[in-house]
């Protein structure tokens, strides 16, 4: 049993040997690269702050001549430009609320919201990931 013992301590220390010093390996060169940062006008990022879905602004597309143009207004509040069927076109006055734009139009409180082409029910947006829909039926993408 002594005889194990002193082998097990010979081959440890021969393992520790080897152990000695290892260099460290030697860093990663490193680049610093400047990357501009685009501003954006005092102005127009409180606009968009002050607008919880600004990033609609702008116009959306439906079937059969139909579309939404929508404008941020006042902090809050936007103007919604539609033709939302072949004889109803018109403005209306926009608020912000949970799940989209609120409005009124021909006396129904609406809701301008985020769906798939597929959840406006039009076979000619089915398939189309960025929309806007009111009602079933009624639905507007950007292509």
């Amino acid at each position: 049993m002594h005889k194990s013992l002193t082998m097990a301590a010979a081959a440890a220390a021969i393992l520790l040997t080897g152990c000695g010093k290892a260099e460290a390996p030697t860093p990663a060169e490193t680049t610093t690269e400047t990357v501009p940062v685009e501003t954006v006008p005092a102005e127009e990022a409180e606009a968009a702050a002050s607008h919880r879905f600004a990033s609609w602004a702008g116009k959306w597309t439906g079937v059969e001549g139909m579309y939404v143009t929508i404008t941020p207004a006042e902090p809050g509040q936007y103007r919604l430009e539609m033709q939302s069927d072949l004889d109803t076109r018109g403005s209306y006055d926009g608020t912000d609320s949970e799940h989209g734009i609120q409005f009124t139009r021909g006396g129904d409180a609406l809701t301008l919201r985020r769906a798939s082409g597929d959840e406006t029910g039009l076979k000619y947006l089915a398939g189309k990931t960025e929309c806007l829909m009111v009602k079933a039926g009624e639905g507007y993408c950007r292509d």
